[in-house]
């Protein structure tokens, strides 16, 4: 198998996260899904598992936190282009998310912010690999 990372979400309603992550571009692996977790495909090596609250409990024995009141993890997701960044936080907001702030364009970098509907946040943006190196060294 490859190397891959799933990123496990606890969240209030299954049903409904799963419709959030498929309106802004995830795929639903019905292999791996049940009424208690969703597995979501964002590409062959990221995917993402929704699990209720409850479920999610079973894998750690500290405490939950509720993402709309506490941060925990920040997940950036790189696309490749400023039109990508701007429809994936339109599609967020449009399926219940929030839009965190004003995009942010540093000429090599663009990006901007969401919630899902259970406060986890997304950092969304597209960088110029070679503008980016440029700036950091000067040339």
């Amino acid at each position: 198998m490859a190397k891959s990372i799933f990123i496990n979400l606890p969240v209030a309603d299954v049903a409904a996260s799963t419709r959030f992550y498929e309106a802004i571009g995830l795929v639903r692996d019905a292999r791996f899904s049940n009424e208690s977790a969703s597995a979501m495909t964002w590409t062959d090596a990221i995917g993402f598992m929704l699990l209720s609250r409850d479920f999610y409990a079973t894998f750690t024995p500290k405490r939950i936190i509720d993402a709309r009141q506490e941060s925990g993890a920040l997940l950036a997701l790189a696309l490749d282009d400023r039109a990508q960044v701007d429809a994936i936080v339109e599609a967020a907001v449009a399926a219940g998310g929030r839009d965190l702030h004003a995009p942010e364009d540093h000429g090599f970098m663009y990006s901007r912010a969401f919630e899902d509907p259970d406060g986890h946040g997304f950092g969304p943006f597209h960088m110029d690999l070679e503008a980016a190196t440029s700036a950091m060294t000067g040339e």
